[in-house]
Order: structure tokens, then sequence, then C-alpha cells
């Protein structure tokens, strides 16, 4: 579970979506599901991410976010010393939701997959 404290006190504000994506983007990627998310690659390249708001909603409890994350994955060679493949990077893309506790900012990420797609 991640925290995202800064984005709950921005709810209802008109830089939400700005405060969201930032603090989106200083979470290390292994703390989101960006593996299990890559459709051309193998593993999750180091590189900086981006986050797009794509929509969001208020319930009761959560604060709910769909986002889009674009990201680099390697498609690596098989790792032997004389092994002369190089990384090979692909931008790969994936959407999350987000459910971020009112009260917290604790918040529970979700990969979306295609039957989950346009729910919400």
């Amino acid at each position: 579970m991640i925290h995202l404290p800064k984005a709950r006190i921005a709810w209802n504000h008109d830089d939400f979506n700005t405060i969201l994506k930032d603090e989106l983007e200083a979470i290390d990627p292994g703390e989101l599901p960006l593996q299990q998310g890559l459709t051309l690659s193998s593993m999750v390249s180091p590189e900086p991410f981006n986050a797009i708001v794509i929509d969001s909603m208020e319930t009761s409890a959560t604060i709910r976010c769909k986002v889009s994350i674009i990201y680099s994955g390697i498609i690596a060679g098989c790792s032997c010393a004389d092994d002369p493949t190089p990384l090979d990077i692909q931008t790969e893309y994936c959407e999350l939701l987000l459910a971020i506790d009112k009260v917290s900012g604790e918040t529970l990420v979700e990969l979306v997959s295609d039957s989950h797609c346009g729910s919400f």
C-alpha cells in the first residue's frame, strides 16, 4: 500500500491532478504493479515514469482515480558474461485504479485489466 497524503489534501482543489501526478511520480516504481502491466518487455526499467490522471471521483470513504502510466520496460538478453546483446528499451503503458483513503491517504492500487476497462 502506498500513501498519497498531498493528493488527499488537494482533493476538490484546482491543482488536484497536478499534485496527484507529482506525488505518484515520486513513488518507487517497485511499489506499483507495473511489472504485471508489461506487454512488450520482460522487466520494468529503472527510468522515471509519467502519470496522467484520466478521471477521478469521490465516494464516502475514498477518492477514486483512474491513472495512465507511461513507463519503460527492458527486453534483456541471456545475461551471460559474453552476451553481446544490448538491453532493448520499450515504451510500456498501463492504467491503474487508485483508491485514496480520505482520512489517512493510504492508497490501494489496482492494475486495470481488459475486463475492468471502463469500470470505475
